[in-house]
């Protein structure tokens, strides 16, 4: 079948099986992607519901539309949540959010640690929310993660009382240099069990010691990712590389549908 283009759209925007376009949508449908009246299209609502759509009308129009013709069974999401705490790097967060988003991110909560530079404005974290959502057009995700708003590493640990290390949930820490377990080793002995997933990466230079201590008294545990000193955008990436490869190879959906 025809590989036809993705559109984020909000539950909001659906009436009686229409679609009412935003501006920006239009834009994107008619001017970036060339459709046409009665070109296909499919809509994702970024909650796990997928739809066959079809235009309604030539774009630009003063009420453009899109009509839903059936819903699309697809499964491509990570068989566990997956919250990513990430200090936020001195440059290079747009393309860490978009990879993130690509490999099954649930949830990233931008951390400002005591080496952390970047102080972003509101404008730039929006900037990062549009990113999220044309990964997800992009990767053919079903959800689309969360972005919190930037919170301080004490602020995020005194917010999430029940951060602690059980069958069914696994918070880490990941620390460049010590005699640590690696990340993924930790992971495969409780896959089989474990639903959420929480990895905390570091600044440029590290988390600092009492980051790390302030992270372990909370329930956190200090992992490796390999001996070598990776970039602060480069951690998260491997770090989600791993959840795939555990999660993905042991979990074979039977039902993936493509449009």
């Amino acid at each position: 079948m025809v590989q036809l283009q993705r559109l984020a759209i909000a539950m909001a925007q659906i009436s009686n099986r229409h679609i009412d376009l935003t501006a920006e949508q239009q834009h994107y449908l008619g001017r970036v992607l060339r459709l046409r009246q009665g070109d296909r299209f499919i809509v994702i609502d970024g909650q796990g519901h997928w739809w066959l759509a079809q235009l309604q009308v030539m774009l630009p129009a003063p009420s453009p539309h899109a009509e839903i013709l059936e819903a699309i069974s697809v499964q491509n999401e990570l068989p566990i949540e997956v919250k990513l705490w990430v200090s936020l790097p001195k440059t290079g967060f747009d393309d860490l959010v978009r990879y993130c988003t690509e490999l099954g991110v649930s949830e990233i909560v931008p951390v400002i640690s005591q080496r952390t530079v970047l102080k972003p404005s509101l404008q730039k974290v929006e900037r990062w929310r549009r990113i999220i959502r044309e990964a997800v057009e992009q990767s053919e995700r079903q959800i689309i993660p969360t972005l919190v708003d930037p919170i301080s590493f004490v602020n995020a640990i005194a917010d999430s009382p029940d951060l602690r290390l059980t069958t069914t949930s696994q918070p880490y820490i990941c620390v460049a240099r010590g005699d640590l377990p690696h990340l993924y080793d930790c992971m495969s002995r409780s896959q089989s069990t474990c639903d959420s997933i929480t990895l905390a990466t570091g600044p440029e230079g590290g988390w600092t010691s009492a980051e790390v201590e302030m992270a372990i008294a909370s329930g956190f545990q200090a992992v490796s990712l390999g001996q070598r000193i990776l970039r602060a955008v480069t951690a998260p990436v491997v770090a989600l590389s791993y959840v795939s490869a555990i999660w993905e190879t042991a979990t074979k959906p039977e039902n993936h549908s493509s449009v």
